[in-house]
């Protein structure tokens, strides 16, 4: 029996968590990940080495292993102190093979088959390009680092558009997997730093638009100050719809746990909260609802300058949920 084809469309996190999941079951999974990765252990290697940004496919790359723990934790291991500080090996080695073979989509082939994943790792392009946002009052950011972190302090209006500096064309393998797909699965993960990338990359678009496959969005838990603020689940569809050119979803995949109060509690701050389902029972595609929240919270690195979520989608329970819906 011929297995269902999974198109993860994402990056960091997001797909990390999805694609740790869905590999447990019989399934051929394919991650098309964003490539516009300007800040930490990824940012510095791009702009001191000239390589294209390593960690969101090293982060599918380590979810897709079937290798040992050990391994895996290697590859996500990041340095404290001296000149590597915040670098993660994993990092540190596919920027290695692609300056040795002089091609990213090499060592992605290489790392992939020490890690033996299974299923491929495609990255959206292999030019290189910065993602950009127009605020409603008109500045320009650049950079996705800073469209993704924002002080305490710094008071941001909501995001006009997104583009890319310069437009780049998408990866042919993108192209062709997108092609072949039985569905698409759309997150979990930052809506204008992890998801809207890949649309703005010519030809993602167009193609998803003309594939025959289910395509599934999974809802974030959490708003992002500067990015999402306030938004609720029907805001976070519109937005996605601006840069897919029309109505394409099939089905949307809510959570419906509330986080703990002291999850909750990191994130009052920044003023981020729980998304908002205000979707009712829409009539434009399925919505289905289950408790797809982590029980324990993640802990960051202290090693890692960025600050990460620490409230995640539960890869088992969001799996369950994906293969239940394809089923």
């Amino acid at each position: 029996m011929k297995k269902p084809r999974i198109v993860v469309v994402g990056g960091g996190t997001g797909s990390y968590v999805a694609l740790s999941g869905l590999k447990k079951y019989p399934v051929d999974l394919t991650a098309i990940v964003t490539m516009m990765d300007s800040g930490g252990s990824s940012g510095k290697l791009r702009d001191e080495l000239g390589v294209l940004p390593p960690g969101d496919v090293r982060q599918c790359l380590v979810a897709l292993a079937e290798s040992s723990r050990l391994l895996r934790e290697m590859f996500n291991y990041r340095f404290e102190g001296g000149g590597l500080s915040g670098h993660t090996f994993g990092n540190i080695f596919l920027s290695a093979l692609e300056k040795t073979t002089g091609s990213m989509k090499k060592a992605i082939t290489e790392v992939g088959k020490i890690l033996r994943i299974r299923g491929q790792v495609i990255p959206v392009t292999f030019s290189k390009a910065d993602l950009c946002v127009e605020l409603i009052d008109g500045k320009i950011i650049v950079g996705e680092t800073h469209i993704d972190v924002v002080e305490k302090k710094e008071k941001r209006v909501p995001i006009r558009r997104a583009f890319l500096d310069p437009k780049v064309e998408a990866n042919p393998d993108a192209i062709l997997a997108i092609q072949k797909a039985d569905f698409i699965l759309i997150g979990p993960g930052d809506l204008y730093t992890s998801i809207i990338p890949n649309l703005l990359v010519h030809g993602i678009k167009d193609s998803i638009q003309k594939s025959k496959a289910k395509k599934i969005y999974v809802l974030n838990l959490m708003t992002k100050y500067g990015q999402t603020t306030r938004y609720t689940a029907s805001d976070h569809i519109r937005d996605l719809e601006k840069y897919t050119g029309r109505q394409i979803l099939d089905t949307v995949l809510v959570n419906t746990k509330v986080p703990s109060d002291e999850a909750l509690a990191w994130y009052v701050d920044f003023e981020e909260y729980p998304v908002s389902d205000d979707l009712g029972r829409s009539s434009d595609y399925l919505i289905t609802r289950a408790h797809l929240v982590k029980n324990v919270m993640i802990e960051q690195s202290v090693r890692d300058r960025l600050r990460r979520s620490i409230i995640r989608h539960d890869p088992d329970k969001l799996a369950s949920a994906i293969i239940k819906l394809i089923s």
